[in-house]
C-alpha cells in the first residue's frame, strides 16, 4: 500500500504546483507584461476614475445618451456577476411581448423616428453585457441624442461615424459601436459629466 500511496501523494503534489501555482502565474505575468490593459479588464479612466471597461455594456437612460442593448440580467442591469442570457427562443411568447414593449417604449420616447427598430435596441444579448451596438442600432439614436443635448444633429453622427469600428480585418463581425466610448465623446462635446 505504501508502495502506491508515496508516488502517488508525490504526483499529486508535483502536478498541483505546476498546474495550481507555476502555470496560473506564468501566465499571469505574460498577460500583464504582454497586454497589461487587457489582462487588467479593459478599464476606462475619465479624470483618474474608473468610469467603467470596454468590454462590459453600460447603463445608460439619460435621453442624452445613446443606450445599449438591453441587459437579461434585470433587475441590476449589466451586472457582471449577475451575466446571463433570458434563454426565451424567438416563438416565446414572454420574449414577443417583451419586445413589441421595447419597441413601444422607443417610439414613446422619439415619436418623430419613423425608421425600423434596429433589432439589439429591443432584444437582449446572450450575455446581457454586450458593450456595443449596431452602427444602425446608434444612428436610430442620433436625432434623439442631439436633441437632448442641443447639438447639430451632423455633429451627433459624426461622433457616431468616428466610434465606428469595421469587421475585424473588414470580413468578420460586423460594424458597432462602443456606447460607453461614444457617450464619453458626447459628454466631451457638449461638456457635460457622467
Amino acid at each position: 500500500m505504501q508502495s502506491i500511496l508515496r508516488p502517488a501523494l508525490v504526483l499529486f503534489a508535483a502536478l498541483t504546483l505546476a498546474c495550481g501555482v507555476l502555470y496560473p502565474l506564468l501566465v499571469t505575468g505574460v498577460a500583464q507584461a504582454a497586454f497589461p490593459a487587457q489582462a487588467n479588464g479593459s478599464l476606462v479612466e475619465k479624470d483618474g476614475q474608473v468610469v467603467g471597461s470596454r468590454l462590459i455594456g453600460q447603463s445608460f437612460s439619460a435621453p442624452g445618451y445613446f443606450w445599449g442593448r438591453p441587459s437579461a440580467t434585470a433587475p441590476m442591469t449589466n451586472n457582471g456577476g449577475g451575466s446571463g442570457g433570458s434563454n426565451q427562443g424567438p416563438l416565446n411568447p414572454a420574449l414577443q411581448e417583451a419586445v413589441k414593449g421595447r419597441i413601444a417604449a422607443l417610439r414613446a420616447l422619439d415619436p418623430g423616428n419613423t425608421a425600423p427598430v434596429p433589432v439589439d435596441l429591443v432584444t437582449s444579448s446572450a450575455s446581457g453585457l454586450d458593450p456595443e451596438i449596431s452602427v444602425a442600432a446608434a444612428r436610430y439614436q442620433a436625432a434623439r441624442v442631439a436633441r437632448a443635448r442641443q447639438l447639430p444633429a451632423e455633429r451627433v453622427g459624426a461622433l457616431v461615424e468616428q466610434h465606428s469600428e469595421r469587421p475585424f480585418l473588414g470580413l468578420f463581425g460586423e460594424a458597432r459601436v462602443n456606447v460607453l466610448a461614444l457617450n464619453m465623446a458626447l459628454d466631451a462635446e457638449s461638456g457635460h459629466t457622467r
